[in-house]
């Protein structure tokens, strides 16, 4: 069996109870999943995966090729989009059996259709019920990582995000973080490989050590120790923030410009989202150059606030 989700960590976790409803559904299959090699430690961790076929195109482009290799696999499953690139890609492999959304240019998958508006886990496990394999989105939950947390019960601050207009104001993160060390409480900021300048200037601007710096990106397993072993995780739209959803640690999640609704975690206490659309309620462009409106209207105090009530519930008997 081949799976197609060639994108990135967020992309992956939202994926994960549709690749462990695949498992369940094919006990007798080799699963092989075609991701970003980067993403091998987390792929590993979902007990769904039996191997990685590195696959990966800028921009969340559908790759052009993929390096299959031996007969044509007995089942292929497009967890990509809706395509039809996607679907050529996969088409083209020969597969016995393509599970993919209904497409008007790709007339030839029978799938179920494509709602733009749902939400991420939910889609992917909805077009697998589609064809009779049940799949819960609740299904989500990686064990801890066998490594130690570079900072244990830090509150982690990660202000980069895939786009600058998912990106919150880096001064309100150094507000945030200078508030919370006020009250004792040791902070860290972590930003992906590209994203060493922000973290610099953020870490800056709070007065952090370098101690609690983690930029030019932390290795997959050492970011995963150091979200599961978090007090708590800031963020915007991002794979952390889907990560502390993965390992249960206490989030505050800033959307903007994509509402909650399609990217947002779980509804449980312990995970907060703030939102704050226009009056028409519109989203905006989530590969947009400019940090969107809804993000700007979120406070330093909202943030705060989100964090004080997921103290209040540690406290609660």
């Amino acid at each position: 069996m081949l799976v197609l989700r060639a994108l990135g960590l967020g992309d992956l976790l939202a994926g994960v109870p549709a690749l462990r409803a695949l498992r369940r559904a094919y006990p007798g299959h080799e699963l092989v999943l075609a991701t970003p090699a980067e993403l091998a430690p987390l792929v590993d961790a979902t007990g769904a995966v039996d191997r990685l076929l590195p696959a990966a195109e800028p921009g969340r482009a559908v790759p052009r090729a993929l390096d299959w290799t031996g007969p044509p696999p007995g089942v292929a499953v497009d967890l990509h989009g809706n395509g039809p690139p996607s679907h050529r890609l996969l088409m083209g492999l020969a597969p016995r059996k393509l599970l993919a959304f209904a497409h008007p240019q790709t007339p030839e998958v029978d799938g179920p259709p494509w709602y733009a508006e749902e939400h991420e886990r939910d889609r992917w496990c909805r077009l697998l019920r589609a064809y009779g394999i049940d799949a819960d989105p609740a299904d989500l939950r990686l064990p801890r990582p066998e490594v130690p947390s570079p900072a244990p019960g830090a509150v982690v601050l990660h202000p980069g995000a895939g786009a600058p207009s998912r990106c919150w104001p880096v001064e309100r993160y150094a507000a945030v973080a200078q508030t919370l060390r006020a009250r004792g409480h040791r902070v860290v900021v972590t930003g992906g490989a590209d994203e060493g300048d922000l973290v610099a200037r953020l870490a800056k601007l709070a007065d952090l050590p370098d101690t609690d710096v983690f930029g030019g990106g932390l290795l997959l397993d050492r970011l995963s120790a150091l979200v599961a072993g978090a007090h708590a995780v800031v963020s915007g739209d991002t794979g952390v923030a889907h990560l502390a959803v993965a390992h249960a640690t206490p989030s505050v999640t800033l959307f903007g410009p994509v509402p909650p609704s399609r990217w947002g975690p779980p509804d449980h206490p312990r995970h907060h989202t703030l939102w704050h659309p226009g009056p028409d309620g519109d989203h905006g462009d989530p590969h947009g150059h400019e940090t969107d409106p809804a993000l700007l209207r979120i406070t330093t105090d909202d943030v705060l606030g989100a964090l004080d009530a997921l103290d209040a519930l540690g406290e609660a008997p």
